[in-house]
């Protein structure tokens, strides 16, 4: 069968969901994610932006371009009522978990597509050259989730090894995900960025605040809630002493 994905979303939305996306694989899979995204969906015969693919028009001729699919699975908000109309067998699932939940999110995704619970999102990448540096990420996509920047420059002065500023110098999220798996430890806020890092395999120490951390925080990573400069020094040298 030939199904289509859509699932639109920030940076740690759909990494936390793509054990649910890739559980959904048949013999021919077409995902459209953000543009961003694209390049980190790697299981799918092929991967759209939802920019370029007009769902958010549904233009003259888009049912024709989806009559090739035999279903239809979105997390895209807007036009479901007019997207269902124009194909037989579309299935509409909620984008974010509940706002109260204990479940992980990467979790409550697969529970909505029967996929297995537990699962962990792993993104595949070309490491690029082993460094003895820690990648130091101090920002995210809103203010208050963040810890505070002084207290990073604080650490970078302490910590045992070089510190990397991650920074917006890099073409492509797979480009800076490869870049990131070089390093020997990266730490960074509740963010995409974050997800992204333990998504590639290397060592993540993150910075939770408001945010849930059973529910949000990316698996396989170290988290701290609230946690002073100390605490979070130690966990990075615990961090680098254990690889």
């Amino acid at each position: 069968m030939r199904r289509l994905l859509i699932r639109p979303g920030a940076i740690g939305d759909v990494i936390v969901s793509l054990p649910a996306l890739e559980y959904l694989k048949t013999d021919y899979t077409e995902v459209w994610v953000p543009s961003a995204l694209v390049p980190l969906i790697q299981f799918a015969n092929k991967v759209v932006s939802i920019a370029s693919s007009r769902v958010d028009v549904l233009p003259d001729g888009f049912s024709e371009r989806l009559q090739g699919f035999g279903e239809i699975v979105s997390w895209y908000g807007s036009n479901r009522d007019a997207l269902g109309a124009l194909h037989p067998r579309c299935v509409f699932h909620t984008a974010l978990p509940p706002q109260v939940s204990s479940v992980h999110a990467t979790d409550f995704y697969a529970l909505q597509v029967g996929a297995p619970l537990g699962l962990v999102p792993k993104i595949a990448v070309n490491a690029s050259v082993a460094r003895d540096t820690i990648v130091i990420h101090p920002f995210s996509g809103s203010e208050r989730k963040n810890w505070p920047l002084a207290s990073y420059v604080a650490l970078a002065e302490q910590l045992p090894l070089p510190v990397e500023w991650a920074q917006d110098r890099f073409e492509s999220l797979l480009d800076l995900a490869e870049w990131i798996a070089g390093a020997r430890l990266y730490i960074g806020n509740d963010s995409g960025i974050t997800h992204l890092a333990a998504a590639v395999g290397v060592p993540t120490l993150t910075m939770f605040g408001p945010t849930d951390p059973r529910v949000w925080a990316p698996r396989g990573a170290t988290v701290l809630q609230n946690a002073e400069l100390d605490e979070v020094l130690a966990a990075a040298n615990r961090l680098l002493c254990s690889r």
